[in-house]
């Protein structure tokens, strides 16, 4: 086994029978990570803002919609 120069990474600790990737496919299925460029991300103190914020937005959105574009598909 190869000495490793990190110190989280204790000597003990074998991946020699790892599978690289595994576990991603499933790992995307169930997950929605998106990442917010850091002066987005400033904006917000925590992910629940984050949502509060898009979900305050997406009634903007539908609210302009239903009432400036009454007869139209369209959309912002």
């Amino acid at each position: 086994m190869t000495t490793n120069n990190d110190a989280d990474m204790l000597d003990e600790y074998d991946f020699s029978a790892g599978v690289r990737g595994k576990y991603t496919q499933r790992y995307r299925e169930g997950t929605n990570i998106v990442r917010l460029d850091d002066d987005v991300a400033a904006m917000f103190p925590n992910s629940e803002e984050v949502n509060e914020a898009l979900r305050v937005l997406g009634k903007l959105i539908k609210y302009h919609n239903e009432q400036c574009l009454p007869n139209s598909n369209s959309v912002l």
